[in-house]
């Protein structure tokens, strides 16, 4: 029966690290390392296996986005929305969490970038490196209409975008939790409907193809769904197995919705689903290797595109020198891949969680200096951390 599968009167599946979430976490940053580094092969991954390769890139942003408006909302929904945590706690919170990495890892390609000038190297593609492009992208503005932001480190538009998110974020908390599960979920997804007509009828783009510029109009809509397939999430039960079948049907449906181009909002559907059953499936034996993976996959965002600038330039230049064999040029992209992997696990474990271990030990002095400090909520397991 239908109501045995779905209800309001069961107690709803709680969120947990080391399960289905934090595994997909990890499977989506490898991916965004794909998309990444798919065209600097010998032949682009693009032509020599399938377009997915290069315009998946939306997909995987779009998940991105969705899993930290869902994730966030159910870690901090409560906290926030019972002035257990205040606004601005939450936003400190986030912007400690996602700016001092991005800082290091910015300033890494710059130094890159004046080293390899100085031994007589020059960029392969010196238009990623123009220096009016980088303030807006150091700062984290780009994706607001600020002039700035491409090249360099371009993934980062996505975090500046975040960041007007977690702005928003005590507003939308109080405007979906007035309405009931069924009633929220309709909104999150009319929504995105909404804004994506919109941005087709004033800018002549659907909303996933917002340029980088006003990535906080893209963002937004997608955050706000996920806020709100959280708030269904917390409300109403959905059977472990019926949502385990959910989530296997709905992958099977992306991969066969790609088959036939991008198929924006039937892909966007499905990613939809694919959080929902895997936030649904309980977390019965958490997996230490799994949670330590998904705690790694922000360092795997944010600095693959750095490692792949660098990887690279030694390889074009080795390629030009003794004009290396395609063979030996897919050893080295499977190298340079497998590089970007390990450098994201050195950084985390070497660097950001050192910092962040401060960050924390910080925010807890600073709550304990205040007469009535906030609960601190439950971990984060969002792509960004």
């Amino acid at each position: 029966m239908p109501w045995t599968l779905i209800s309001t009167r069961n107690e709803t599946t709680p969120i947990a690290r080391g399960g289905w979430l934090d595994a997909l976490r990890f499977i989506v940053a490898f991916l965004i390392i794909l998309h990444h580094f798919q065209a600097a092969g010998p032949v682009p991954l693009a032509e020599a296996v399938h377009p997915v390769f290069e315009r998946g890139g939306f997909l995987l942003t779009n998940f991105f986005l969705i899993d930290s408006g869902y994730v966030l909302m159910r870690v901090y929904g409560a906290a926030v929305g019972g002035g257990r945590m205040s606004h601005g706690d939450f936003v400190l919170k986030r912007v400690l969490r996602v700016v001092p990495a991005h800082l290091i890892l910015g300033l890494s390609l710059v130094a890159l970038v004046l080293l390899s000038a100085s031994v007589g190297i020059a960029p392969r593609n010196p238009e990623w490196f123009r220096w009016d492009q980088l303030p807006a992208q150091l700062l984290l503005v780009q994706s607001y209409g600020v002039y700035g932001g491409l090249g360099w480190n371009a993934p980062t538009w996505s975090i500046s975008a975040l960041i007007g998110c977690y702005l928003c974020f005590p507003w939308i908390l109080r405007g979906l939790t007035r309405l009931g599960p069924w009633s929220a979920l309709a909104l999150g997804i009319g929504g995105y409907l909404v804004a994506n007509q919109l941005c087709w009828s004033l800018l002549a783009y659907p909303v996933y193809q917002m340029p980088m510029g006003y990535g906080f109009i893209r963002a937004l809509p997608l955050f706000v769904l996920g806020m709100s397939l959280a708030w269904f999430a917390q409300s109403v039960w959905i059977h472990p197995r019926f949502a385990g079948w959910v989530g296997v049907a709905a992958f099977c449906g992306l991969v066969a919705a790609q088959a036939f181009g991008k198929t924006a909002l039937v892909s966007l559907a499905m990613i939809s689903l694919i959080i929902l059953a895997a936030g649904a499936v309980p977390v019965r034996r958490p997996s230490r290797l799994v949670e330590t993976a998904a705690l790694v996959s922000f360092s795997m965002f944010i600095s693959n595109e750095v490692v792949r600038i660098a990887w690279f330039g030694v390889v074009n230049a080795a390629n030009t020198r003794f004009a290396l064999s395609e063979p030996v040029q897919w050893v080295l992209w499977g190298c340079g891949v497998l590089a970007a992997v390990a450098f994201a696990f050195a950084f985390h474990f070497a660097v950001d969680d050192r910092i962040q271990s401060r960050v924390r030990a910080w925010l807890k002095r600073r709550r304990g200096g205040r007469r009535s400090a906030p609960v601190e909520a439950g971990p984060v397991i969002s792509l960004e951390g």
